[in-house]
Order: structure tokens, then sequence, then C-alpha cells
């Protein structure tokens, strides 16, 4: 709890504080300042044995111009070829104009390579500003992609906005997800089996906060990491899935790689686990496994998966629906202990409250 002018009052003594230190220096202003390694020293009184021998000569170095034996100046002399103007977004925002304007439908199809970043956050941000965080109906602005997504396709994707992806995505798939809903699957036409292949790459849904993903096929690293919302659908994940979620709904229906569930504290996962050996994957410190057991679980599983299969047309998918009775004893529910006791007591403040036990200002 605080106030702007705390921040302001505190910046004000940093700036005095640095004006001080110029001045001890016999300078007057930053940009005078900046290059001059000539002014650094280093600190006698640190005895280490690390550093005893340490030449930090190339750090303190100075390059001369050749005509003037002057010292080159380190500072920024050229500006950034950002090209923001160039980017995807700016053909999705003027193809979308009627659904930010009046909410119209539409349907929208384009190429994507890998030097295509942050596909979507540009348009998130359209329909953010102009719809607030309730954003637009579901599917309101479909995005179909052909090819391979750089890095954070998808990234803080709207209510409203649906992005398929026929290829493969890098790193950082769905980061910050606000509602979006987002579908990849291979190439028409593979001859592979999608549930056997990685599609998309490590560290997907960094951060979610709500919507949904759905992947036909397995994905890298640290999938899901701190989600707090978003329920998402994968083939399979690598290693450090899950870990340090907080809310939300993951099934995997393939192989875990180690360290499942580490520092996972909220949401619930469900993993397929035919060889029961996921529990040697999973860390076991903020989460108990249990077979789903649960009727609201079942119902909630099953049709997560359904909707994989609508989206993706996973033949994996299906065939457990298929022999859905079969199959279910080989779901592994993950539950964080944290998120037990924090739904038991609201169990128990609940029935307290039907007693009338429980008075709320």
């Amino acid at each position: 709890a605080g106030k702007p002018e705390y921040v302001q009052n505190f910046f004000t003594m940093v700036a005095q504080e640095v004006r001080e230190y110029m001045a001890q220096l016999g300078f007057s202003k930053l940009d005078d300042l900046i290059g001059r390694s000539d002014l650094l020293e280093t600190n006698k009184a640190v005895d280490f044995w690390k550093v005893k021998g340490l030449d930090l000569s190339k750090i303190y170095y100075r390059p001369k111009m050749p005509e003037t034996n002057d010292s080159l100046s380190r500072r920024c002399t050229e500006t950034q070829e950002h090209r923001i103007e160039e980017v995807i977004d700016r053909e999705l925002i003027l193809l979308s104009k009627e659904s930010l304007e009046f909410k119209k439908k539409v349907n929208i199809q384009l190429p994507i390579r890998n030097v295509n970043r942050t596909v979507g956050a540009m348009l998130s941000g359209k329909i953010a500003k102009r719809f607030g965080n309730k954003g637009l109906p579901d599917d309101t602005i479909i995005c179909n992609f052909k090819g391979a997504a750089g890095q954070s396709f998808g990234a803080f994707g709207a209510n409203g906005l649906t992005l398929i992806l026929e290829g493969e995505a890098n790193d950082y798939m769905g980061k910050g997800l606000s509602g979006a809903k987002i579908i990849v699957k291979p190439y028409s036409g593979t001859a592979f089996n999608p549930s056997q292949n990685i599609i998309a790459g490590n560290v997907i849904l960094y951060g979610a906060t709500s919507g949904e993903v759905y992947i036909l096929g397995k994905v890298g690293e640290r999938f899901a990491i701190r989600n707090s919302g978003a329920c998402a659908v994968v083939e399979g994940v690598g290693d450090h899935g899950c870990e340090y979620m907080t809310g939300g709904r993951v099934v995997v229906l393939g192989d875990t790689g180690m360290n499942f569930a580490a520092g996972m504290s909220g949401g619930l996962a469900y993993v397929y686990d035919p060889d029961r050996l996921f529990d040697r994957n999973c860390n076991l410190e903020m989460v108990d496994l249990e077979l789903v057991r649960e009727e609201k679980d079942i119902e909630e599983l099953k049709e997560m998966i359904t909707r994989h299969v609508k989206y993706t047309g996973s033949k994996k998918a299906a065939a457990i629906l298929l022999n859905w009775d079969a199959s279910l004893p080989y779901f592994i529910k993950v539950f964080p202990m944290e998120y037990r006791r924090v739904l038991g007591k609201m169990s128990k403040e609940d029935e307290a409250t039907k007693r009338g036990e429980v008075q709320h200002g």
C-alpha cells in the first residue's frame, strides 16, 4: 500500500545521489560518462580466492579511432530497425476492422513464418482497448495460419480471438493467454503419427490466465508453467510440465518428462498413463495422485477430450472416447494439496452458511 508520490520521491532521491557521484568525478552530464571505462577501478579490498589473478583489462579496454586516436563513443548512435510497421498483426487488425467496430464475425486465411513473432498480441490489444476484459463473443475473429509460427504465437490472446495453426510453433506459444482459443495441428496430409511427434516448443502457456489450447502432438519443456486459468489438451510434454501452476486445467494424453507438477499449488491436471509410470516422473512434494472417480471430474475430463477431437481431429483422443469405460482407469488426477485444503475449507464454510452459523457482512 502506498502512493504514487512515494515512488516519485524515491526516484528524486536516486537522481540526487547520482548527481553527487557525478560531481565527485567532475561531471555534470550523464552523456559525458557513457563509455568512460577508464574511470572504473578494481576494488582492492575484495580478497576472495575466485578473483585472484582475474584480468579485467578486456572490460576496461576503450578502442581508438585510427585517424584521431580519440576513444570511440560507446553509446547508441542509431535507432533500432524494429520494423514494427511490417508485422503481420497490422494486416490482422485491418482484416478485423468490422469485428472491432461492430462485433461482426470474420474468418482470415494467411501464411505464417518463424519471423512472425507474437502473432495476435497487437490484435488482442485492440480488442481489449475496445471491449475490455470481456472481449468479444467466442470465435468472432478466426485466424487460420499455415506454416511455422515464430515465438510467442498467440501471446496475450483476448476473448473472441481464435487462432488455428496448421504446421508448427516455436517457444512461448500462448504466453499470457487471456481468453483466446489456440488450435495447433500438423500439416494436412502428413503420414506420421502426430501423437508421437513434437509440434510446438517450450514454455507454452507461460502465465496464462484464461482461454483454451488444443495441440495435436507433443510439446517441449515447462508446459503450462505458471498457468493460472487456461485449459489445455496436449498429447505429450517434456520436463517440468505444469511447473508452478496455480489454476486452470491440463489434460496430457501421452508421456510426460520428469519433475511434473513441481511447485504446483492450484488447478488440476489429468494424465493418461496406461503404462503406470507417471508417478516416477511426477514431483510429489506439493501434489497428490489419484484416480479420476468423482463425477464432476469425469465429466470435465471427457468434455475436454471431446473438444480436442472436435478441434484437432485427434485419432488418439477419439480412440480413448470410443473405449471410454476401459480408458478412464488409466487417467491420473494430479491434485495440489494446497488446492485440496482450500476446497475443503470452502466446503466447510458453505455447510456452516447453510446452517446459519456464518454471517457475511
